[in-house]
């Protein structure tokens, strides 16, 4: 009789022992299964609870986590809630949509509010997050943010193309915006540059920033201000301190403007105001020169301009290539 009850106790440790084993097993295959790696370690998903939602979203200072960087936002204003009506509580096609006359009455509102309009705007890429939910408005400003662009750039653009192009953008702060001269210009087109910080998503569940520098094309159509092109480029952040001269405003004038053009006589120490510099030479011709760029948030300097002191003192803007002066200085030495 003590066999036998020894005998069932041992079955039942044993039933119990596999049982334990199995559920370790299963759950460490499940761990593998969805444990990633960044960097040579564990990649860890930071989520927030509901409560720290709550108190994030009742803040005054989001922009604390938005952004990287110290710079103002300059698509502070608040329009998606009143705009949304327009195609959503009174349906309409998006060719329908007529957006209120006053949003681009001029350059300088017609960028603020277009970008105003884009700042909370996702459009989340599958596969790509960012570690939580709900994004900001999610897709519905795009219609809106279309109805900014001219007739013609809408003929060239399809909506369609239009929204895939934001694929993976989570949200969007305009940190600069400034005029800048248009060469060989028939169409009258007018032109800003902008600098732009977008936050990504990725495989492994975290945000990424990108920030983008470009121009934006507006011509007058209606009496109104509307955007006829629009042209980024990624900032690389390590091209710049791996690969030297050209990222810098006065080495590229020293290099493009003294070596290969053989055009400078004396440099003068650079003139920077904020994000603007400005680089004066006198000319082995005998004239005054000053060449205008533009700062980066990576401190890349892109050229934006050139001038040249005309004789009555003013300066009056013009087109030099020193990549020409390094194709003739080649053609010599050959």
């Amino acid at each position: 009789m003590k066999l036998v009850v020894i005998d069932k106790v041992l079955l039942s440790f044993t039933v119990l022992f596999v049982f334990i084993i199995g559920y370790l097993l299963i759950q460490s295959s499940k761990e593998s299964e969805s444990t990633k790696l960044v960097m040579g370690g564990i990649l860890n998903t930071q989520l927030a609870d509901e409560e720290e939602k709550k108190l994030v979203s009742k803040s005054e200072d989001v922009e604390t986590y938005f952004r990287p960087s110290d710079l103002p936002v300059l698509n502070n204003r608040q329009l998606n809630s009143e705009l949304r009506n327009l195609y959503l509580e009174d349906p309409k096609k998006l060719s329908e949509i007529d957006l209120p006359k006053e949003l681009m009455t001029s350059l300088e509102e017609t960028i603020i509010n277009y970008f105003s309009v884009l700042r909370d705007a996702a459009n989340v890429e599958e596969g790509k997050d960012a570690g939580c939910g709900t994004l900001g408005e999610s897709t519905t400003p795009y219609p809106i943010a279309y109805k900014f662009l001219s007739s013609e750039y809408q003929k060239e653009l399809p909506y369609k193309n239009y929204l895939n192009s934001f694929k993976n953008i989570l949200h969007t702060s305009l940190i600069k915006y400034k005029e800048v001269p248009v060469y060989d210009n028939p169409n009258g087109i007018l032109r800003y540059f902008v600098e732009l910080e977008t936050i990504g998503g990725s495989e492994g569940h975290g945000a990424n920033f990108t920030y983008y520098y470009g121009f934006v094309d507006l011509v007058k159509e209606n009496n109104q201000y509307r955007i006829s092109n629009l042209d980024f480029t990624a900032e690389d952040y390590l091209c710049a301190p791996f690969h030297g001269w050209s990222y810098d405003a006065e080495s590229s004038v020293q290099i493009r403007y003294g070596g290969w053009c053989e055009l400078i006589k004396e440099r003068y120490p650079t003139v920077q105001d904020g994000y603007v510099k400005h680089i004066y030479f006198s000319g082995t011709d005998g004239k005054d020169y000053m060449i205008e760029f533009f700062q980066l948030t990576n401190d890349t300097d892109i050229e934006i301009a050139q001038y040249r002191r005309n004789t009555a003192g003013d300066w009056e803007r013009i087109k030099l290539n020193p990549e020409e002066c390094l194709e003739k200085n080649k053609k010599h030495q050959q």
